[in-house]
């Protein structure tokens, strides 16, 4: 399904920005229509999609071999409403997410680097790699449900 980074990255960066339509809504209708569970269920979806997306970022920039500028900016814009569309315009125009999945070692000197042979072992076993991640972000959201929303609770 996510063949290349650029697959991946655009469809996280989709997901954030409509997610961040969702929990805008629901506050608009915590506003107008005194419905307090819209929050709750757009706030929970569009957490759970900015830890998502977060944890794609640095997956992407690390098989991208980012630098601190790139990966900083992707995962910061997820901070900003909508603003993971116009990230993913740049890095993709400014070649960032071109290429494939480095699943094999190449003749660059960093290929021999202890993280990039475990990134590549997850690389050439997508299900596993998947399932990590899902319990890794997972795992984060039910720890920051568990903590509480931003600002307190009521």
């Amino acid at each position: 399904m996510f063949h290349t980074p650029l697959s991946l990255f655009r469809t996280l960066a989709i997901a954030e920005a409509v997610s961040w339509t969702l929990l805008i809504g629901g506050l608009v209708l915590r506003a107008t229509a005194d419905l307090p569970l819209a929050v709750t269920i757009g706030g929970g979806i569009h957490g759970f999609v900015f830890l998502a997306y977060g944890a794609t970022a640095v997956l992407v920039a690390a098989n991208q071999r980012w630098g601190a500028v790139p990966t900083v900016v992707a995962i910061a814009s997820a901070v900003i409403p909508y603003a993971t569309i116009p990230t993913e315009i740049w890095l993709h125009r400014t070649g960032r997410l071109r290429g494939d999945w480095r699943r094999e070692a190449g003749a660059d000197p960093r290929d021999s680097a202890w993280h990039d042979r475990l990134m590549r072992w997850f690389l050439r076993r997508p299900w596993v790699l998947g399932l990590l991640l899902a319990a890794a972000v997972a795992l984060i959201f039910v720890v920051l449900l568990i903590v509480g929303p931003p600002g307190g609770r009521d």
